[in-house]
């Protein structure tokens, strides 16, 4: 019997080669390449050929469109994240770490839409009865959820064309795998493979379509990258395991917001929205401290107060450390450099340590200005005013930028009770906010002169 031609697919890229390479020659990962089978070409001559249907050419304005209607999931943290609830037809991909709780969220969203939908659930990686057991530790006894373990896709594909549910998970792609191909499940070409297939199928059924991912180490959805392209929502779990709150992002959504995040809890009855996340992500100080900012971020749609903390202590090093969690570590090194040069503040022999309590990651630059206002306070030693707020990008030439939705923001922050913030003058509002008294500022030596009156 003949030996099956071997080659080497590149996770990362797709890309193949006849022999293995440390580093990928098309896109340049190293570690990469991974043995496949090679496909005949009498296997994969006719594969396509009932697919390629010709559409004709109309003109654009002459296409009849309407808003697409919205199933809600019964989870309003999942419904904001997905821009309103479930698209019919529509394929959502939703990545997170082992554990976090991608299982258990899909399973509470299937248990509340198949009161009003049939619904289906399909798993690769666990049986029937475990997925039962989860049910019941969860609260859900009488569900109605269907299930099937299977991990075929001309399988899976038979099932949705006969149950025709409204909406279908499968948990996870990467276990899938089609008989067309004699790849193992997981490499590169399966998990294109599936996944286009059940793109097709979620197109040409109505079925909506969700697709639990893997991640890689380094955090990214494992697999080909043409992956998150193929899908319409691309939803990423994050949290700390020793927390109990979790964050599920949007990072690409046709059909809504990008960078929508909804925020759950983990109970033992599984995932509970947090109507209000920035109870989470600010500390509970009895009196004021030194080097505590708070901050109003902005997530997707959402105004959130988060507070930053800055400890700066003398350095018994030459080169003094920047260390920054939750925010990026390049910027920092920046605005202490701004700080020396414009405000005449100088840690060149201090260690500086940067943190986004909670655990969320802040990356708009508008908490450029709570940085430094941070760092300024725990140098000197001094607290921050009670009710003190805070937002702005800093450029290099020492100028205050405005944020976007301002107006926003100081409403929010209005409503939690904050009663002073600095704000940059472009985002002060014409008619003053209730409760909250405003200083609005062009540059950093402003800010900073502001806030040693203040304190």
């Amino acid at each position: 019997m003949a030996k099956d031609k071997t080659i080497y697919t590149c996770r990362e890229c797709g890309g193949s080669t006849p022999k293995w390479l440390g580093k990928c020659p098309h896109c340049g990962a190293w570690n990469t390449l991974e043995e496949t089978v090679a496909e005949s070409a009498s296997a994969s001559k006719n594969r396509f050929q009932s697919l390629a249907q010709a559409t004709p050419v109309t003109t654009l304005a002459e296409i009849e469109a309407s808003d697409v209607e919205r199933t809600p999931t019964g989870l309003e943290e999942l419904d904001r994240v997905l821009g309103g609830g479930i698209v019919e037809g529509g394929v959502v991909l939703i990545g997170g770490d082992p554990g976090i709780g991608k299982s258990t969220l899909l399973l509470q969203a299937l248990d509340a839409l198949s009161r009003t939908l049939p619904t289906l659930y399909v798993t690769g990686e666990e049986s029937g009865a475990q997925v039962a057991l989860r049910a019941r530790r969860l609260g859900l006894d009488a569900s109605r959820v269907r299930v099937q373990a299977e991990t075929q896709l001309e399988k899976i594909l038979a099932t949705l064309a006969a149950e025709q549910p409204a909406i279908a998970v499968i948990d996870s792609i990467q276990t899938l795998y089609s008989e067309q191909l004699s790849s193992a499940p997981g490499s590169v070409a399966q998990v294109r493979e599936c996944a286009a297939h059940l793109t097709r199928t979620a197109k040409a059924s109505g079925t909506a379509v969700v697709l639990v991912g893997h991640v890689t180490k380094e955090g990214a959805l494992a697999g080909p990258r043409v992956l998150e392209h193929m899908v319409d929502t691309v939803l990423y779990f994050e949290g700390d395991t020793h927390s109990s709150f979790r964050l599920v992002r949007a990072i690409k959504n046709r059909f809504g917001a990008v960078n929508e995040i909804g925020v759950f809890a983990m109970t033992e009855r599984g995932l509970k929205g947090v109507a209000n996340p920035s109870a989470i992500f600010l500390s509970t100080h009895s009196a004021p401290v030194a080097g505590s900012c708070v901050l109003v971020t902005l997530e997707g749609t959402r105004p959130m107060l988060v507070e930053v903390q800055a400890l700066v202590d003398s350095s018994p090093i030459p080169s003094p450390r920047r260390l920054s969690v939750g925010l990026e570590p390049n910027r920092l090194a920046m605005l202490l450099a701004v700080m020396h040069r414009h405000a005449g503040i100088a840690c060149f022999d201090q260690d500086v340590f940067v943190n986004a309590v909670g655990g969320v990651r802040i990356t708009e630059p508008a908490a450029d200005l709570a940085v430094m206002l941070a760092i300024q306070s725990s140098l000197r030693g001094k607290a921050l005013p009670r009710g003190f707020l805070t937002f702005g990008e800093v450029g290099l030439a020492g100028e205050v930028r405005p944020a976007p939705r301002g107006q926003e923001r100081l409403k929010e922050a209005a409503k939690l009770g904050f009663s002073v913030a600095i704000v940059p003058k472009a985002n002060a509002p014409k008619k003053p906010i209730e409760g909250l008294t405003l200083h609005p500022v062009e540059r950093v030596e402003q800010a900073i002169d502001l806030v040693r009156t203040l304190t």
